[in-house]
């Protein structure tokens, strides 16, 4: 019988959570296109505050009694710090879903995740710990250069802000649903986080979006949206980076503008020109440069 190479097994144990990875992009750009086109019924605080209750129930129903016993056996331990993580995780999360569908409601999807990307591209940057990180956070400052510059200097700059302000939250969630991950069993500290969320975005949401909320289309949009764009995407993510550092996590989401540029082609009708594509594609290539610095012998 012969003996699998280290290499074979690294890629081995590397597929399932890159599977994962994949699995949950597609997802959330699904999700985020279905959310662009309900913005013209309901205000995007409103689809926010759809998104996350949809989420919240879907997660409590999934993994409502896993969560009850982490909380009791937090009680019975008297551990109750364990759940700052959590919580700080489910502001992050709020944050996060707010500023993106603000970006989504100004700016093409695929421009606004390309910038919401450079939260994880900078967590991938700062583990490579070699010079070659810098120019590959060069070569995506570039990329966003471009995309300004394909929009014939006019692209919005409150969604580009909104973007922005993803991205810095989006580099906070990779590190927080890993550490809730850690430190709570199972599914837990996302469904505590998601609850967080999903409470935080209630006043907001319903002072937007007033009784069109409650609408059938809008209610049966929003608990698709919530289990394609969070509920699902989310757990698929928490449960890939129980497998690898965050570094390497920060990577691998570098399919994530593509995946939307495309989304917003074939659902939204959202056509980039030449050079917004480039943008893009520099983001992308950024990334997987950032891959050679973090990437090799993180898995043993």
């Amino acid at each position: 019988m012969g003996v699998i190479a280290p290499a074979d097994r690294t890629r081995t144990r590397l597929a399932l959570p890159a599977g994962l990875v994949i699995a949950g992009a597609v997802s959330l750009q699904v999700g985020a296109g279905f959310a662009d086109r309900l913005f013209a019924q309901v205000p995007p605080t409103g689809v926010t505050a759809l998104r996350l209750w949809a989420a919240a129930l879907i997660l409590v129903l999934a993994g409502g009694r896993g969560t009850i016993r982490a909380i009791a056996e937090l009680k019975r331990t008297g551990t109750w710090g364990k759940l700052v993580t959590p919580a700080t995780f489910g502001i992050v999360l709020a944050v996060m879903n707010f500023a993106i569908y603000q970006s989504f409601a100004r700016i093409p999807l695929g421009i606004s995740v390309t910038v919401e990307f450079l939260g994880p591209l900078a967590v991938a940057v700062a583990g490579a710990r070699r010079i070659t990180s810098l120019a590959w956070a060069v070569l995506a400052a570039i990329g966003v250069l471009l995309l300004g510059q394909g929009s014939g200097g006019h692209l919005n700059l409150a969604g580009v802000a909104f973007a922005l302000l993803s991205a810095g939250c989006w580099a906070c969630y990779i590190i927080l649903s890993r550490a809730s991950g850690q430190q709570l069993p199972g599914a837990s500290g996302l469904v505590i986080a998601m609850c967080v969320a999903a409470v935080l975005v209630t006043g907001p949401g319903i002072a937007a979006g007033g009784g069109r909320l409650f609408r059938p289309r809008a209610l049966a949009m929003g608990a698709g949206i919530g289990l394609l764009s969070s509920a699902l995407p989310y757990w698929l993510e928490l449960e890939a980076l129980r497998r690898v550092p965050a570094k390497v996590f920060g990577v691998w989401m570098s399919m994530q503008p593509a995946v939307a540029a495309l989304v917003g082609l074939l659902l939204l009708s959202q056509r980039l020109s030449l050079a917004e594509w480039a943008g893009i594609a520099c983001v992308v290539i950024a990334s997987g440069g950032a891959a050679n610095g973090v990437s090799k012998g993180v898995i043993a």
